[in-house]
């Protein structure tokens, strides 16, 4: 299925209808669909590098207006992302990511909204906590734009060259980045 899904993402990258579909997905993503619009912002800056911050404007406007339906469903329909939360692996996340909201608050927006981990998580378990709902749509602003607009920069200026080297190390790249940014919000804890 997933595959399925996958495949029908790219051919629409390819589409007419692609910036269209880039909204789509990025809107879904943020708050049901399991894959991330990069799958289809890739391609599509690759194929006309000249729109790349628009493509990633799209890709950062519909993903904020999704986690806001993401945040909806915790805040209003706690049953139904219950539910969703035990779909992505998370069955008793609702405690762990109040505990989070709790301890961390704003920061654990920070973190997950520019990494790779499913902001779906961080959208409805925001609403689930009931956290600052302005804290929440700022910080989603900066994250997911910098997520988005990093890639789309990444890949006009640098290209397929350094896509694929960052699709091969992508798991290391992501995982110091999120070590960089962890030892930073430990450091500003501490002196704060």
């Amino acid at each position: 299925m997933f595959r399925k899904l996958y495949d029908w993402v790219m051919g629409l990258a390819g589409s007419r209808h692609a910036p269209t579909g880039l909204a789509v997905v990025s809107f879904a993503e943020s708050s049901f669909f399991p894959i991330p619009p990069d799958v289809m912002l890739a391609p599509m800056v690759l194929a006309r590098p000249d729109r790349a911050f628009v493509y990633a404007g799209i890709c950062t406007a519909a993903s904020v207006v999704g986690g806001l339906l993401g945040y909806a469903i915790g805040f209003y329909l706690e049953p139904v992302g219950m539910w969703l939360l035990t779909l992505m692996g998370h069955p008793d996340g609702k405690a762990a990511f109040e505990k989070w909201f709790a301890d961390w608050g704003l920061w654990v927006i920070l973190i997950k909204g520019a990494t790779p981990i499913p902001y779906k998580l961080v959208t409805i378990t925001a609403g689930l906590a009931q956290f600052s709902l302005v804290t929440f749509i700022w910080a989603s602003v900066l994250t997911r734009g910098l997520r988005f607009f990093a890639v789309a920069a990444i890949l006009k200026y640098f290209g397929p060259a350094m896509l694929a080297e960052f699709e091969k190390r992508m798991a290391l790249y992501g995982t110091l980045g999120l070590i960089a940014l962890v030892g930073l919000i430990v450091v500003l804890k501490v002196l704060i």
